[in-house]
């Protein structure tokens, strides 16, 4: 009760020191409450999945690093991990499943043969948990993704196995929209491309627009299922070349009519993703993010409150389009504990976009267009100490999840009485 009441006491003054400024800290917390966060299931056993002989990533240009105890390796323990997560993370939930996560029951079901009867007992959790579901079809870790491409391949027989694949996906995603009443995201990301220098690059890259315009043929109710494309500069074992890059996926989204996905560890670690959002809204409806940390490459580190991520979040704000973008988080970090890698990345992202909604953004315009840019930069200085803590502490509290570092005791009793047992 006496935190509480200084929790509440805190956040009154943090109020009353944003008010000052013009900023209304429940207009802002009433935003970000309509905001839901799509945590992504892979961080929970590094990107293993449960199909039959499987378990272990491979090709794609993925790797999960560390060997931290206590992975899932069940559906129900999966779905056990994600509950306790979800308990820590304020507002709505999302979940966003990979195809190699379905419940096969030991059986060899190929990727090309998946079916919506495979993913029912996520459907039927998730509606019992009030959380709605985003979907991804998988082309790494499987044989005839081995030779480098999929969708993209020159073999005839591998490009069909992997069409065939993404229109069950499709399907796969269209039932889960309407069984829980939300357009689930289907998300195509691929992981074509060549280590060394190629020559055709044209022809691929024909192959893969003609693959995808023969998936998308089928139309679906938005209502019920959305498409993605999602782009990538480079990745382990294709470094010279990747078909899927931004420019093909820019101009593919925009001309088709499907959504972009943009992953912040899928650009040079120089280049600003924030600054292409104010340029891709002029000709997209909407945008798919995938929020993760590269660390010198796209690696995948579990999301903090960087630069990065909030001035993503500025910008998304700032251009009022925080109802046109699907947040999503991509990492897997095997090296900690994974529920509570979870934890820290969506509590951050959700963070950062709290900080956006609490910026003076009338007065700072009103400073850049009078020419008063030093008026501008000395109050986005001043915003950096003010009590942004207080306030993500109070909507901590009166979203019923835990505030400040207690979350901390909680992740390490569940690693004490669930997670460590796994190893024995």
């Amino acid at each position: 009760m006496a935190e509480t009441s200084l929790i509440e006491s805190n956040y009154k003054q943090a109020r009353e020191r944003y008010g000052e400024m013009g900023i209304d800290t429940e207009k802002a917390l009433s935003t970000l409450e309509k905001m839901s966060l799509s945590l992504h299931c892979w961080q929970g056993d590094d990107v293993g999945g449960f199909e039959a002989g499987g378990g272990t990533l491979s090709g794609g240009g993925i790797q999960a690093t560390g060997n931290y105890p206590g992975r899932a390796r069940t559906p129900d323990e999966l779905r056990m991990d994600l509950k306790k997560a979800f308990e820590m993370i304020p507002g709505p939930h999302r979940l966003n499943l990979h195809a190699s996560y379905g419940e096969f029951e030991d059986r060899v079901v190929d990727r090309d043969k998946i079916e919506p009867a495979h993913f029912q007992g996520w459907i039927d959790w998730a509606g019992n948990h009030r959380i709605n579901l985003d979907f991804n079809s998988t082309y790494f870790s499987h044989p005839k993704a081995d030779a480098g491409y999929t969708l993209s391949s020159k073999d005839d027989e591998i490009r069909a196995f992997w069409i065939e694949h993404a229109k069950r996906c499709r399907e796969i995603s269209a039932h889960m929209g309407r069984e829980l009443g939300n357009p689930c995201i289907h998300n195509i990301w691929i992981p074509d491309g060549a280590k060394d220098i190629t020559v055709d690059r044209w022809k691929h890259r024909e192959l893969l627009k003609n693959a995808l315009d023969e998936i998308f043929e089928k139309p679906y109710n938005p209502k019920y299922m959305k498409d993605a494309v999602e782009c990538k500069l480079f990745g382990i074992g294709s470094e010279s070349f990747v078909v899927g890059s931004h420019e093909f996926y820019l101009g593919y989204a925009l001309t088709s009519g499907k959504m972009l996905c943009i992953d912040l560890g899928h650009f040079h670690p120089t280049e600003s993703v924030s600054d292409k959002l104010s340029s891709i809204f002029l000709y997209a409806d909407e945008l798919l993010l995938h929020v993760s940390r590269g660390v010198r490459w796209d690696s995948d580190h579990v999301v903090i409150m960087n630069d990065d991520v909030r001035h993503l979040a500025e910008e998304i704000v700032r251009g009022n389009v925080l109802d046109r973008v699907h947040v999503a988080t991509d990492f897997f970090d095997a090296s900690m504990n994974r529920v509570g890698a979870w934890v820290i990345g969506s509590r951050s992202t959700i963070k950062c976009f709290l900080a956006a909604l609490l910026e003076p953004r009338k007065t700072l315009m009103s400073y850049e267009e009078g020419g008063d840019y030093f008026s501008r930069l000395a109050l986005l200085e001043e915003m950096k100490t003010m009590p942004l803590g207080a306030v993500w502490d109070y909507y901590c509290l009166r979203s019923g999840v835990q505030v400040g570092v207690s979350y901390i005791d909680e992740i390490q009793q569940y690693e004490r009485k669930v997670l460590r047992k796994r190893e024995a």
